[in-house]
């Protein structure tokens, strides 16, 4: 596997475009598609959360119906949730537009909203757009990145990765990008992340290996513990690649999910170093677990510590909110056997063993925990299994941000 330069157009055959239609109050592009002339089989997941937008009702149906899908069409600015019947309206016109422009059927168009709860859409304004967009399609590195632009909100920068597998002697591309900086929370977030494949795979295979790999990337980032209405991930793959068809019990598949593996756990990280007012990646590795379940609630419980936020905000190793983050997580463990250790590029620094604290270098603890990427590996000794979480620091900036965010 190979990591290469790209995005959301780099698997064959897939094409982007983004428009402004005047939704962000900076005139930025705020409309994207992403489009396939092939048919595409379509796997997704979607927020855990009752109040689902109307986009994520329309996306649910059409993929648990193992429809082929050809185009996915994203707005920032407006979230159409909490938008009842009128907002289920507006997808359907949505879709029906994009039907007439790309010549497809609406129920092969999938939909994607971000922004302010509560209003409904201009959707003439909307629909506008998405006549632009299918004017504008490309395959260009360049376009795919507009696009990525496109779906941010308080994104600092767009988010994108592609890579490269060999299987059947064919090279196969996986390429994606992801919007995500607040409202982020394990059981997935206020993120969209699409990832689009030339891989010629089966829809079984295809919905196994992002269902699988969402509970170790996604689901495992949290910002400030507020599950969104409208998270949504979907993957997209148009065959194109021309390599014999991956199944489940394929020896390739496991380099599928490899792949797909690499591309989703980029994105997770990314959306979760760009926390709003964050100023570090925050990771936790929960190791030494008697059990995957264990690690993931361990790791997830520290990522998610509010204490444990501005801790690494003030670049302070108070580690007892670490233990204390675990002892609350709901899984059992001894805290007298448990062992913790913070590394970032500027070093690592032994900071408690068996539960009890030893005689650490505070002024080098502040060092390695003012960097901008920090690891806290929280070790308890019981057996092998691990588990990874990604979060960020809690500053000041998050509340101005989110005091600002309708105005």
């Amino acid at each position: 596997m190979e990591i290469i330069k790209g995005g959301i157009t780099s698997a064959k055959g897939f094409e982007a475009a983004s428009t402004s239609v005047g939704l962000k109050k900076t005139g930025k592009d705020d409309m994207a598609m992403i489009y396939s002339k092939e048919p595409c089989k379509a796997a997704g997941t979607f927020t855990t959360n009752v109040a689902k937008a109307a986009p994520v009702i329309w996306d649910k149906t059409i993929v648990e119906k193992g429809e082929a899908v050809h185009a996915v069409i994203v707005n920032s600015g407006i979230a159409n949730a909490c938008t009842g019947q009128e907002g289920l309206g507006y997808c359907d016109d949505t879709a029906t537009e994009g039907a007439a422009a790309l010549g497809i059927s609406k129920n092969q168009i999938l939909l994607c909203s971000t922004g302010v709860i509560g209003k409904q859409l201009p959707i003439k304004k909307i629909c506008a757009g998405v006549q632009v967009l299918s004017g504008k399609l490309s395959s260009d590195e360049e376009t795919g990145n507009l696009a990525a632009n496109a779906i941010r909100t308080t994104d600092t920068h767009s988010k994108e990765i592609a890579v490269t597998f060999q299987s059947g002697g064919k090279t196969v591309t996986i390429g994606g990008m992801a919007k995500g900086s607040g409202m982020i929370h394990p059981d997935m977030c206020t993120m969209l992340a699409f990832i689009a494949t030339d891989c010629n795979i089966s829809q079984e295979a295809l919905t196994k290996a992002m269902k699988e790999d969402v509970v170790d990337t996604y689901n495992m980032i949290s910002v400030d513990g507020d599950t969104s209405t409208n998270d949504t991930a979907l993957l997209l793959a148009n065959g194109q690649a021309g390599n014999p068809e991956i199944t489940v019990d394929s020896p390739d598949f496991q380099e599928f999910s490899k792949a797909l593996n690499t591309v989703n756990k980029f994105l997770a990280q990314q959306i979760a170093g760009d926390g709003e007012g964050a100023t570090c990646l925050f990771e936790v590795k929960a190791q030494g677990c008697s059990s995957k379940e264990q690690a993931r609630t361990l790791a997830k419980s520290i990522a998610c510590s509010n204490l444990v936020k501005t801790a690494m905000a003030g670049h302070d190793a108070n580690w007892g909110r670490i233990i204390c983050a675990m002892g609350y997580s709901g899984a059992q463990f001894d805290p007298e056997k448990v062992d913790l250790t913070f590394q970032s590029k500027d070093g690592e620094i032994s900071i408690a063993e068996n539960g009890v604290a030893l005689d650490f270098d505070d002024d080098k603890a502040t060092e390695i925990l003012s960097a901008e990427k920090i690891t806290c590996i929280v070790d308890v000794k019981e057996g092998e299994e691990e588990a990874v979480a990604w979060g960020c620091d809690l500053t000041h900036d998050y509340i101005t941000i989110n005091g600002d965010y309708r105005s």
